[in-house]
């Protein structure tokens, strides 16, 4: 017997709705008009707060995944519909079919089919984007996400692939100066194949949380580290001199780069910290600890040196033959190990007591 869904109270209705996955919504709301505009109702009523939106859009293909608690759902593809098994009827451009557990749209223009499933979620489930996640042939979605979504991106996540209808220099020069996110990375072991040696960046990158640059981080010069507006840095492949890094750190204790936490540049040059304690006031040497990145992530040191800002800041410096790292030491709990191993401390920084 079917359940009349449509005819039970909204205080049932809604412990019902709150049983469901995000797949299960969103394939439920394609069943009927009337079941699309009550789930719409319920969300505009009940903003899933924890819920994190993530538009893919790579190599042409695109979909729609829901985070939540940990655990990520896709609740909507767009496919090409050259990709369909057997010929189907197309309705308004597009073939709407049920597979891998959620809605499954085949599009003959591929750009309107990502487009019209972000659409179609976000205003479901009455979210923004929060996560996004392309290659050089989704670039044109950041000018999009920033024509109509008024709250920043979290993350932006920036992959290569082997398309070449993009340069890659000017793809990753579009992206830096464009992009709106509290997290950029960019990544994929190939982008040293893709951004030439010659490639330079003119602009400011932030305000932001986090830059991670997971490869080809040659093009990374001393006047863009000291234009980065950011909480933590994280540069693979630098080629920074070891003359640079020293400018960097005087920059550092005049008052520069105030937000700066943590600075990592992996070298793939030559370095000779041999005059280190010459150039600069060494407070404490041999400093150990740790400084917690995310995701578990661990910078663990055992040679620190202190050093100290102008305005009294202290930051504990890690160098070594293939890493310079730069790790700023704020408030009074760094010794607290306790407070440090919290899921949800702000603490990031640990000092191991001799």
């Amino acid at each position: 017997m079917p359940f009349p869904i449509l005819r039970t109270p909204f205080v049932v209705l809604s412990e019902i709705i709150s049983l469901l996955e995000p797949n299960e919504i969103v394939t439920a709301s394609c069943c009927s008009k009337n079941l699309k505009h009550l789930l719409k109702r319920h969300y505009q009523q009940r903003k899933p707060l924890e819920w994190r939106l993530t538009m893919i859009y790579v190599e042409s293909r695109g979909r729609v995944d829901i985070v939540r608690d940990g655990d990520r759902k896709t609740v909507m593809f767009a496919s090409p519909i050259s990709e369909l098994n057997e010929p189907m009827p197309i309705s308004k451009g597009y073939v709407k079919t049920f597979s891998r557990g959620c809605s499954v749209l085949y599009f003959e223009d591929r750009v309107t089919g990502i487009k019209m499933i972000v659409d179609y979620v976000t205003d479901l489930l009455n979210l923004d984007v929060y996560t996004l996640e392309i290659d050089r042939l989704g670039i044109w979605t950041i000018g999009w996400i920033n024509e109509w979504q008024k709250k920043m991106l979290v993350r932006l996540d920036f992959h290569e692939n082997s398309d070449y209808t993009w340069n890659g220099d000017e793809a990753l020069d579009y992206e830096l100066r464009n992009a709106r996110t509290l997290d950029l990375n960019i990544l994929d072991d190939n982008m040293d194949e893709k951004v030439s040696d010659n490639f330079r960046f003119d602009g400011e990158m932030g305000p932001m949380r986090q830059l991670w640059i997971n490869f080809s981080g040659h093009w990374v010069t001393l006047n863009n580290l000291i234009n980065i507006d950011a909480i933590s840095i994280v540069v693979r492949e630098s080629s920074l001199s070891v003359p640079d890094l020293y400018s960097f750190v005087r920059h550092w204790r005049a008052g520069g780069s105030p937000r700066l936490k943590f600075l990592r540049l992996e070298l793939n040059t030559a370095t000779n910290f041999e005059q280190f304690e010459d150039e600069f006031e060494i407070f404490e040497r041999d400093i150990t600890g740790e400084y917690h990145l995310n995701r578990g992530t661990y910078w663990h040191f055992d040679n620190g040196y202190s050093i100290q800002r102008n305005d009294g800041v202290k930051a504990v410096i890690d160098f070594g033959d293939e890493n310079f790292v730069v790790m700023v030491c704020l408030g009074e709990d760094v010794y607290d190990r306790d407070n440090y191993l919290k899921r949800d401390s702000d603490q990031k920084f640990l000092l191991h007591r001799k």
